[in-house]
């Protein structure tokens, strides 16, 4: 194999997130609400305490969202007591989308600000995760060595 063939077997590879939470139901909802979601494909959830499990999409970026399981070591940030991880949404009018989420039940962790070359907020959902909003004001990866 040459690096060509590795490169592209690297570009199809795809990250697609799966957020643990409690209250799967309502948390398939507020993701609709607050993002605009789509519900693409879901399993259970159909009873009030039936574990769900659900692939959701904004635009082109998938994520999942299930109900946590503690017996598989699988968390909400509720249950740590906070989250390992940030999701970032990137849309076109940070503004609007931050304003949306918090309509849906977001709370404002930080407000929309211009730094570091994105037009970013911060808003926490009612699950406990994290949710960076914002759009690259410069042509993104920006044209800078890497630091090593």
């Amino acid at each position: 194999m040459d690096a060509a063939s590795d490169r592209r077997d690297e570009q199809q590879a795809r990250i697609v997130p799966q957020l643990s939470v409690r209250r799967g139901r309502a948390a398939i909802e507020f993701y609709k609400a607050a993002f605009g979601a789509l519900e693409d494909y879901r399993v259970g959830g159909a009873h009030d305490g039936e574990d769900v499990v659900a692939q959701l999409s904004i635009g082109d970026a998938a994520f999942w969202v299930s109900d946590e399981l503690p017996p598989h070591r699988h968390f909400s940030p509720e249950s740590l007591r906070g989250a390992t991880a940030r999701m970032l949404l990137v849309v076109e009018d940070p503004r609007s989308a931050v304003e949306r989420a918090i309509t849906a039940g977001a709370t404002a962790i930080h407000p929309v600000s211009d730094e570091h070359g994105w037009r970013l907020g911060r808003v926490e959902d009612p699950f406990s995760h994290h949710w960076e909003i914002g759009k690259p004001l410069v042509p993104w990866p920006p044209d800078v060595p890497v630091r090593e």
